[in-house]
């Protein structure tokens, strides 16, 4: 799959003056509360209302969507608010019936992007569509993966394409439900700048207060739109009731919200820029130089520990170097996670020289 420049065709299409949007509840839940929801959001910057209508749940026993009948709620939607509507498909016979009731825009779930053999029945049920067809990242954080979902669809033939960041899981508490890693992302931008990306504040965050932060963030980083969870009554919705948000909540995100110049060619921005630039690379290359001489002395300690005949991993050094390094990096204005993320890359690059030299 090549980068061209008609993969935005199906966006510029829209028009917008502002960042594009998919919203409605999690999951349809009852035909009044469809309608009411995608009636207070018609008159706002939404441009296709969403809801489930299967909802794949972890564990059985949950909620897991009405099924074909919130199709049917979905059309008439659609005839009273003239907003376009999206639901996500998992199999060949989901993408049948969201065809048959002319859904406009279909998503990938994450749990389905992670299995090529899911992709590819979906890619054959989706030969000859003009519907826009948008993947989510997969589960794990794997950037081959995602593409690789989308790379189907292209190879089927389906042009109206794009990409959804919902974030990734992971065994580590954070602050987040699925943690952004938005160097994954940014590296799909830079292989694939054309190809529309949107974020899903909702299940990265799994919490509303943090939606405007993590939608001001993507913005920033030039994505294209986003898909925001939205229900009149958020604490009574039938599934991910703490990442849904009111409409007139969404309403004053939309306000909020910061878009951003995707460049400025004056003379005195592209002087700041320049010089601000050059001292970056002064501080990359010095970091560089540091970390290289912090592995030579892990080279020293691989040594001492062999001459020793003791063990490379010594977990209670390594806990006292992290703790200490969270709190001095709080104080620099770095925060926890980075961090953590930081040293525990340093910590593996310094097993493995240790590794090396106990293995000579």
């Amino acid at each position: 799959m090549e980068n061209k420049k008609e993969m935005r065709n199906w966006l510029n299409e829209f028009n917008l003056t502002h960042p594009f949007v998919i919203a409605g509840p999690c999951s349809a839940e009852t035909e009044e509360q469809v309608l009411k929801i995608a009636h207070e959001l018609k008159d706002s910057d939404v441009s296709v209302f969403r809801a489930g209508i299967w909802k794949p749940r972890t564990r059985p026993g949950g909620f897991e969507g009405v099924g074909e009948i919130g199709l049917k709620w979905l059309k008439k939607a659609k005839e009273q608010t003239g907003l376009l509507m999206g639901t996500e498909v998992a199999n060949a016979a989901h993408v049948k019936l969201a065809l048959e009731y002319d859904i406009d825009v279909l998503w990938i779930g994450a749990r389905t992007t992670v299995n090529p053999f899911a992709m590819q029945e979906i890619a054959d049920a989706l030969v000859g569509t003009k519907k826009i067809v948008l993947v989510k990242n997969p589960v794990n954080p794997d950037l081959s993966l995602w593409l690789g979902g989308v790379e189907r669809l292209y190879n089927a033939g389906i042009e109206k394409l794009g990409v959804i960041h919902r974030g990734f899981s992971t065994y580590e508490k954070t602050k987040y439900r699925n943690i952004p890693e938005w160097q994954i992302a940014i590296e799909l931008q830079n292989k694939f700048p054309d190809l529309p990306l949107i974020i899903d504040p909702s299940h990265i965050t799994g919490d509303r207060k943090m939606i405007l932060e993590v939608t001001q963030q993507a913005l920033d980083l030039n994505y294209d739109g986003m898909i925001i969870e939205t229900h009149y009554d958020p604490d009574n919705a039938w599934s991910d009731a703490a990442q849904q948000v009111t409409p007139d909540a969404l309403k004053q995100i939309f306000i909020d919200l910061k878009v951003r110049k995707v460049n400025d060619v004056s003379d005195a921005f592209t002087q700041k820029m320049a010089k601000l630039r050059a001292n970056i690379d002064v501080l990359d290359a010095t970091l560089l130089e540091l970390l290289g001489k912090r592995m030579k002395v892990a080279d020293e300690i691989g040594q001492v520990k062999k001459d020793a005949n003791v063990a490379v991993l010594q977990n209670n050094r390594w806990n006292e170097i992290l703790g200490k390094m969270i709190l001095d990096g709080e104080k620099k204005g770095l925060t926890e996670e980075f961090v953590l993320k930081m040293f525990k890359a340093i910590h593996q690059e310094s097993i493995g020289h240790q590794e090396k030299v106990l293995n000579a």
